[in-house]
């Protein structure tokens, strides 16, 4: 790692030139490329699969996306010559353009139903030959305009359907900005230099930048979500922020201790660059975790993550101390440089509310340990209630079409309307079409069902479909239980005696199906990233004790940061007031994105608060005065760095997409816990009750376990005789040129708590 740095130092321009041609490079490709993300959540093998594959290949014309074109008259009824004339040249227009498949009007004889009882609102079905994966953005803004054309005074028109959705911008850029804003404030008031605070927002800009236009090109490669380039962001700003932080932090230590700007930089790299490629490590293992889950939606968010992490890493080794070298040592402020002017090298000793906290915690270890517990334990409570589903289009800004579409669905028909559920089977005989013709009146009888279509059979009859509305909304808790309903009691009943084998598909039963997929295979993900980075834990600390505390902090900071997720976007609780629109539930793929990313994410503050404990306790062997000096000296930069990553994932919620603003509130409250109530008071009060027991390992384990060093002592400034000097001490240059060494002032290393 020295020598990495001491390159980049010395051919600053040549790095700096090549991480603005891969930036502008990957820009350029992705610009003439475009995206290709794909939300496609089938899992084969399921009940809803089986089923839209049977409509693929029996009924061409159901098997692409379908969307709705809603028009409300406030004036005349729906069917009035007018609007039905200027509603019907809008369909025969949309049912024209490339890649629409039919439109179904309610103005034709077959189509009963599609208007409302008041006579005021009425619906079309416009049907994409492709499924919403596969549809071009183009495609569906020209039905989206087609349909608003023929909006007038008194007659609104709106669209809703997954396909329209893709047309709905986003919040912009808006989220980033404000993210980036408020980290360079605190990175101004952390450093009091400017051009210090501005090389981690420069070196995470391009690493970041880099890795989104990386992931618009990989989407042409495999399945990327189209929240993955978000949620790439939103990670990589906040650990490529906090990672420069980390290592300009070192940089500046080393500066006032009297280094060179390149000893400064390459001493910063050598020690905490480590760390920082260890911590990302760390992440990347958890993320690439949801690799053995085999589900190719979860494959390229896993992906396209990690890529950010890698290039943000890269970049804090590599354009960072290149960076540095640039603005020389005005890495430090006006201040620091005069009084180095003035005074020379001194030691940066940590005193103020970092060193009386570190005495606090050690002198009440069980009174603040029970504290932290009984925090985490209250906000975990929430998580226990945790239903797993997909929003529908209702939670959406409401100025948004599609959510003025699905109130408006809502209000004419019922909200069961803008999420139906599809039943189909193959069809052998005439006992079976028997048993058909009568499922629509047994199914118009069971509980949680509004209507039902008779059954239409394909082409050659040998394959069947009905459509059933539900009573209530496609997210809502009565949908899946309708789900489970027609699953295990009314269609086996309805098929006793047949050859029957209904499927039940639709929106709400493939994202349960998906959700039942992800709880099932949970576990075996949890344990396998838990497992791993135990492993890592234990070859960096040579201990037990520390893997083990680690795990359950990390469990701890995830059930909390659920618990939290669950009061706001499931209960509903600030919803409103944050702008996340109405309550609903969990998105189903967010526990494994979570708890990669959590997981990653805790580990770093880990790696950063021990191994500076590791560090004094193998210098002096001493445990309360390893956990005290490991906080004391750490904390201050844990929990600035905490901060810029809470507003940076705060300011997601910004961005106007639900998901996205869901993952932010997590990982903000994930972090916040982490860092002020874990790393900084519970973790410090075990290690304190727990004394040398910390640092246990077997002797026959700790003999086969191979030696790695994540920070490394760093590079001590040479006095007048060429001899290493000890920082904290004060030197005192005799007449004959020799170098005195006095005891150096007591500080927190010495100050019991």
């Amino acid at each position: 790692m020295a020598a990495l740095a001491r390159w980049c130092v010395r051919h600053r321009l040549v790095v700096l030139l090549l991480w603005l041609l891969a930036l502008g490079g990957t820009a350029a490709a992705a610009s003439v490329a475009g995206s290709a993300y794909s939300n496609d959540y089938q899992v084969p093998g399921t009940e809803s699969g089986r089923a839209a594959e049977l409509l693929q290949d029996n009924f061409p014309g159901l098997g692409g996306d379908s969307d709705t074109v809603v028009w409300h008259s406030a004036v005349d009824p729906v069917r009035a010559a007018d609007i039905e004339q200027t509603m019907t040249r809008a369909l025969d227009t949309i049912a024209d353009l490339p890649g629409v498949a039919s439109v179904v009007s309610p103005y034709e004889g077959h189509a009963a139903g599609r208007i409302s009882e008041d006579g005021r609102t009425a619906y079309a079905t416009v049907t994409f030959d492709e499924p919403v994966e596969r549809i071009d953005r183009d495609e569906a803004a020209a039905v989206v305009s087609a349909a608003k054309a023929a909006e007038a005074d008194g007659l609104r028109v709106e669209l809703g359907g997954q396909a329209v959705a893709l047309t709905e911008s986003s919040g912009g850029h808006l989220a980033e900005v404000v993210g980036v804003a408020v980290a360079a404030v605190v990175l101004f008031l952390a450093f009091g230099s400017l051009a210090a605070s501005l090389l981690p927002i420069a070196t995470a800009l391009v690493s970041v930048g880099t890795a989104y236009a990386g992931i618009v090109l990989l989407g042409h490669l495999m399945t990327v979500a189209d929240f993955a380039p978000m949620l790439g962001m939103l990670i990589g700003l906040g650990v490529g922020i906090d990672y420069a932080l980390f290592i300009v932090t070192r940089h500046r230590r080393g500066l006032k201790r009297g280094l060179t700007v390149e000893e400064a930089a390459r001493n910063a790299v050598a020690t905490t660059g480590r760390a920082v490629v260890f911590a990302g490590a760390t992440v990347c293992i958890a993320l690439l975790g949801m690799l053995i889950l085999r589900l190719g939606f979860l494959n390229g968010v896993a992906i396209a993550a990690s890529l950010t992490v890698v290039l943000t890493v890269a970049a804090s080794v590599t354009l960072l101390p290149a960076l540095l070298s640039f603005i020389g040592t005005r890495a430090l402020s006006r201040r620091e440089r005069r009084r180095l002017a003035e005074h020379g090298p001194q030691p940066e000793v940590p005193t103020g509310f970092a060193a009386r906290w570190s005495a606090f915690v050690e002198r009440r270890p069980k009174l603040l340990g029970a504290a932290a517990l009984a925090v985490m334990a209250l906000l975990a409570v929430p998580m226990f209630s945790l239903h797993l589903g997909t929003s529908d289009q209702g939670n959406n800004p409401e100025s948004a079409t599609t959510r003025q579409a699905y109130d408006l669905l809502a209000d004419g028909f019922g909200p069961g309307l803008n999420g139906p559920l599809t039943l189909v089977t193959p069809v052998t005989g005439a006992q079976d079409r028997l048993a058909l013709d009568n499922l629509d009146a047994t199914l118009r009888a069971t509980e949680g069902v509004r209507a039902a279509t008779p059954v239409t059979y394909d082409s050659d009859g040998d394959t069947a479909h009905l459509t059933v509305v539900p009573d209530s909304s496609p997210q809502s808790q009565r949908t899946s239980e309708l789900v489970d309903r027609l699953r295990e009691e009314v269609l086996p009943r309805a098929g006793n005696g047949t050859a029957l084998d209904l499927k039940v598909g639709g929106i709400t039963a493939g994202y349960d199906d998906f959700a039942d997929v992800i709880v099932g295979k949970l576990p075996l993900f949890v344990g396998v990233v838990i497992g791993l980075g135990c492993v890592l834990l234990l070859l960096a600390f040579r201990s037990v004790g520390i893997p083990l505390k680690a795990a359950a902090m990390n469990v701890a900071a995830v059930a909390a940061a659920f618990g939290v997720v669950v009061a706001i976007f499931q209960w509903g609780w600030g919803g409103e007031l944050l702008g996340l629109g109405r309550a609903g539930p969990i998105e189903p793929f967010l526990p494994v994105i979570m708890v990669s990313v959590l997981f990653g994410l805790s580990m770093d503050y880990q790696v950063f608060l021990v191994s500076r404990m590791y560090e004094e306790w193998l210098e002096t062997g001493d445990n309360r005065r390893a956990v005290r000096v490991g906080l004391a000296e750490t904390s201050r930069v844990i929990n600035s760095a905490a901060v810029i990553m809470i507003a940076v994932f705060l300011a997601f919620v910004l961005s106007g997409d639900r998901v996205i603003a869901m993952f932010g509130v997590a990982l903000a409250a994930a972090v916040a816990l982490d860092a002020f109530v874990l790393r900084t008071l519970l973790v410090p009060a075990l290690m304190h009750l727990l004394g040398g027991a910390n640092w246990w390992l077997p002797g026959w384990l700790d003999r086969r376990l191979p030696r790695l060093s994540i920070e490394p002592p760093e590079i001590r400034t040479t006095g007048a005789d060429g001899r290493a000097r000890i920082p904290g001490a004060r030197e005192d240059a005799l007449p004959d040129g020799t170098v005195t060494v006095k005891e150096r002032r007591p500080d927190v290393r010495d100050t019991p708590g």
